[in-house]
């Protein structure tokens, strides 16, 4: 040292590597001697000299790192301090950066293209460093930005990953999110969509600036297939992104992703960051969140987004943030909104939700059940179904369907009410009952009311009778009828009246005579006459006075139009659903069944139709008689009928014979009803055929080619069901069928199911639960395995299939027949060989065929990854094989993967044979006293479970990590001693 204050620069960088040291007085301290010296180019190959021993190193070792910190520090410490805006103004002549970092930055420039990928790694680190490190308004000079810009952008597509990790990040601060055809944003971009390395998509994830162009691609990062990438992609948008710069599609994605992700973390973070960032933007008004979701369209969404919310909250929070109920507990029929509904029923299901320690809270937010019970049939007499007209009016339809939503959010609510006290419980329920039977109803609220009706009512024989009644309510309801006045009595009244008339003026005339003649006893008996004459005439006004007016009177009328059958049949289904599949068939819904639901199946609407093959489907689920009866029918229907009623139809046949198995098939093909246009000859034929045991297989043989069949449909919903229920079969043991597998396993992967996402994730989590599930189930697959194979190898260039990947057909099916992936019930089972065993005995007979094919060389890579038995008599057979195979191959790369594969089955032999002459101890003592495992990596029964190892202490923890770490100064004192 030269002075107090200085230093050399040997001395500067010893000192920075190690942590404690304060870097800012090591800088200064250099920056004093550097000031200090005329000639600066001595210093500048001096430190350049011991920078280099840092930038040879690859791994992170602290003290290169602290290193690394110090030299950024040092170099950028020679900048300018921030300028005023009023000081930069003055300043008209820019000056030229500080030779130093101009220096370093030329240095490393000239470096990034060395072999040495450590070189390489350093220098992007550095660079990033000393950007990072200057001040947020610093400038450079143009042509050095453009060479960095270049350097970086040659050096994010380098081979290395960590390379390319610092090369984006040290382009950070050269991006220009503005322009649309920035280099960097553009890098950015093509590394996010096809760097294979997850840690440098997250690397450009942290530093990418938001803008329309990058947003999109960041958001797309929420589906990436690493959770760490995933994770990231959600903390940027919740930190950098406005809820407004989103579209609502793109907020109801991130949630539905977010909160339904396998990962809790990712979980977390949505509901800790994300969500409380939104609302954070919209000042803490959750009903304003749900707005920007379009909670009409994607309620789903909106309720579990409100039950994470909910989560978060404290009691207090919860009634405080209540919506906007009046002093009964309501919300004003006015203000229902779709948002403060839905924020109403998921907060009395949340609270509900807690048990016994809601329910003083659930008090506070929700009415007796009488009093909502009113409240909801007052709501839902203004909700009426829409004819054409109002329809074909997008206001009014919008209105309508607005509507709607509300009513079902209210109907939801009733899952929330006390129903134990038995008056609020009796009308609720007469509420329900007559909102089914109102024909002005809309029919989707039907199955709703249905629903949350036997959800009231536990019996189900009460169930039947109570649905069946409103039933017989819609079909045939009660209406008032006027008869027809009858004419000829009509006629014979006005003619007694007439009559009566004239006999009166005749009385009164001669009332008038005797009067006149002074026959005063006469004329008495004349009064009391015509008196009785006028009661007469009286009487028969009023007569005709009744008989003119209409009789009313109530009759029952029968509906049969399209909505009424649709409505009673959505009920039946509802009942049918809700019952218990041990509660038989009782007269109640045969009589349904004879008089709704066999009648609706040839209904020409197929709205009806589909419906009623739903409850015809479901009601054979309570009845194997009826199931015989009616399978024929379903059969047709799955194949005859439209689309959405054949995977109605198909959906009841699954479940048939997964309750009942296929054995319904052979007793449905022996009875008289199934096949009733067969001629006598025929069912003869069919008798003898089942004497011999062969109706049940050719039955069962017909169903599997219709489904397979229908995997070839080009109606994707169609072949998608196919192949559920065929996996739902496979997997309960119904069918075990290697063919039907492997026609699964190409459909899995086949090209034009690429969009069907339903479908490849019910296949991807059927294959693994499948094979893992016994040991029979893995030789289902194992004995797929080469039909699967050469369908994919002969598949002509124009098919699908000749698009996959066999090699990944391949890494499947051995995955899926490994033995240790067996469940712990299946490995426990006692199997002297392993099914890749068999496999591999596939594999080599496959390959002795044509040792010449291209698959041989397909066949040689998987029989390395197999995991075989410990069976002497395997290994020597395989053995056996193997040197045949070594023997007539060709292939270079095969012959040396089967000779590794023959080396380590007679590796493994021998070694087998040595252990069982002498087994080696479990346990030794090493020279520091650690107790060591010794056990063969092929003996995996004789693995002690506990081993008793001696902890190392803190200290002798901290002295064995201090002795990892790399010290750069015996190589500065080596180059020193050598020079």
């Amino acid at each position: 040292m030269t002075a107090d204050n200085e230093m050399s620069i040997k001395e500067a960088f010893q000192r920075a590597q190690k942590s404690h040291n304060n870097k800012a007085k090591l800088v200064a301290s250099l920056k004093s001697r550097y000031n200090k010296l005329e000639d600066k180019t001595m210093f500048h190959e001096e430190f350049v000299h011991y920078l280099k021993y840092a930038m040879i190193v690859y791994k992170r070792e602290p003290a290169v790192e602290n290193v690394i910190e110090f030299v950024a520090k040092f170099s950028t410490s020679f900048q300018s301090p921030p300028k005023t805006e009023e000081e930069e103004e003055e300043e008209e002549d820019d000056e030229d950066d500080h030779p130093f970092l101009s220096f370093i930055f030329n240095f490393l420039l000239e470096s990034h293209k060395a072999n040495s990928h450590a070189v390489r790694f350093r220098v992007c680190q550095l660079i990033n460093k000393l950007l990072g490190s200057m001040a947020e308004n610093a400038q450079i000079d143009d042509d050095l930005f453009d060479r960095i810009h270049q350097a970086m952008l040659v050096r994010v597509t380098d081979k290395f990953p960590n390379v390319r990790i610092q090369a984006a990040l040290a382009m950070a601060r050269l991006q220009q999110p503005s322009d649309p055809d920035c280099p960097t944003i553009s890098a950015y971009i093509l590394i996010l969509e096809n760097d294979t390395n997850a840690e440098v998509r997250r690397a450009v994830l942290s530093c990418i600036a938001m803008s329309p162009q990058t947003l999109p691609k960041v958001f797309k990062r929420t589906r990436d297939i690493k959770e760490n990438v995933r994770k990231l992609a959600y903390q940027v948008l919740a930190d950098k992104v406005h809820i407004k710069a989103l579209t609502i599609a793109q907020r109801v994605g991130l949630l539905q992703h977010g909160l339904h992700d396998t990962s809790e973390a990712i979980r977390e973070v949505v509901c800790s960051r994300l969500l409380p960032a939104w609302l954070l933007l919209l000042d803490g008004n959750i009903i304003e969140l749900l707005h920007r979701l379009d909670v009409e369209n994607c309620a789903e969404t909106a309720m579990e987004t409100l039950k994470a919310l909910f989560k978060g909250m404290s009691t207090e929070e919860l009634l405080q943030n209540r919506a906007q109920l009046d002093n009964r507990k309501l919300i004003p029929v006015d203000s229902l909104t779709c948002e403060n509904v839905v924020y109403w029923r998921v907060l009395c299901e949340f609270i509900k939700g807690k048990g016994n320690d809601g329910d003083e809270m659930l008090e506070q937010v929700l009415p007796d059940a009488a009093t909502y019970a009113e409240y909801l049939r007052s709501y839902l007499k203004t909700v009426t179904d829409m004819s054409e007209e109002q329809r074909a009016d997008y206001t009014q339809l919008e209105m309508g369907m607005t509507k709607e939503f509300i009513s079902q959010q209210l109907i939801h609510l009733i899952e929330s009410l006390d129903t134990n006290e038995e008056g609020g419980r009796k009308r609720v329920l007469a509420v329900l009952q007559e909102m089914l039977t109102l024909p002005q109803t809309p029919s989707s609220l039907v199955c709703l009311l249905t629903e949350k009706l036997l959800l009231i009512i536990l019996d189900d024989q009460r169930r039947v009778q109570t649905v069946a009644e409103i039933i017989s309510d819609v079909m045939e309801p009660i209406t008032e009828v006027s008869q027809p006045v009858d004419e000829n009595k009509s006629r014979r009244q006005q003619v007694q009246l007439a009559e009566v008339k004239v006999r009166i003026m005749e009385a009164k005339e001669a009332l008038e005579n005797c009067i006149a003649a002074q026959d005063f006893s006469q004329a008495a008996e004349l009064k009391e006459s015509i008196t009785k004459l006028e009661d007469s005439r009286n009487q028969i006004l009023q007569e005709i006075s009744e008989s003119n007016q209409p009789v009313i009177k109530e009759v029952r009328t029968e509906k049969n139009d399209p909505e009424t059958l649709l409505r009673c049949l959505t009920m039946c289904a509802e009942l049918l659903k809700k019952m218990n599949i041990k509660t038989p068939i009782g007269p109640t819904i045969s009589a349904l069944m004879s008089s709704l639901i066999l009648p609706s199946i040839a209904n020409p609407y197929p709205a009806v139709r589909n419906m009623a093959v739903v409850c015809l489907g479901t009601c054979t689920l309570h009845s194997k008689e009826l199931a015989k009866t009616h399978m024929v029918l379903l059969l047709q229907i799955a194949q005859l009928d439209e689309v959405k009623i054949r995977i109605s139809a198909l959906r009841s046949i699954i479940d048939l014979l997964l309750l009942f198995g296929f054995q319904l098939l052979s007793e449905t093909a022996s009875s008289p009803t199934a096949q009733p246009n067969q001629s006598p000859e025929r069912q003869e034929d069919d008798a003898a055929a089942e004497d011999k045991g062969d109706v049940p297989e050719d039955t069962a043989q017909s169903i599997l080619v219709m489904l397979s069949e229908f995997l070839d449909s080009e109606v994707s919903d169609l072949r998608t069901e196919t192949a559920e229920g065929l996996a739902k079969l496979m997997y309960t043991g119904r069918i075990s069928s290697a063919k039907m597998l492997s026609r699964l396993v190409l459909l899995w992967y086949n090209p034009i199911t690429e969009d069907d996402t339903h479908l490849r994730h019910c296949l991807g989590v059927f294959f693994q639960l499948y094979a893992r599930e016994s040991r029979s189930h893995q030789e289902v697959v194992e004995e797929s395995f080469l039909p699967t194979i050469r369908t994919l190898l002969e598949a002509p260039a124009t098919s699908p299939l000749a698009e996959v990947d066999v090699n990944n057909v391949v890494e499947l099916l051995v995955e899926l027949t490994r033995p240790s992936t067996l469940t712990r019930n299946a490995q426990n089972a006692d199997f002297e060989t392993s099914v890749h065993d068999f496999l591999a005995v596939r594999m080599c007979g496959e390959m002795l065929k044509d040792p010449t094919a291209p698959e041989v060389r397909l066949y040689a890579k998987a029989l390395s990854n197999l995991e075989f038995s410990r069976d002497d008599a395997v290994k020597e057979d395989l053995q056996s094989l193997l040197q045949q195979l070594v023997q007539v191959v060709k292939d270079h790369i095969c012959l040396r993967a089967l000779e590794k594969m023959l080396q380590q089955l007679t590796d493994s032999k021998e070694q087998t044979e040595l252990l069982s002459a002498s087994p080696p101890q479990p346990l030794d003592v090493n020279a520091d006293g650690t107790k060591l495992l010794l056990a063969s990596p092929y003996d995996g029964e004789n693995v002690p479970e506990t081993v008793s190892v001696v902890r190392p202490s803190r200290r002798a923890k901290t002295a064995a990590l201090e002795k990892t770490k790399l010290d750069l100064n015996p190589l500065i004192n080596q180059e020193a001693n050598v020079s």
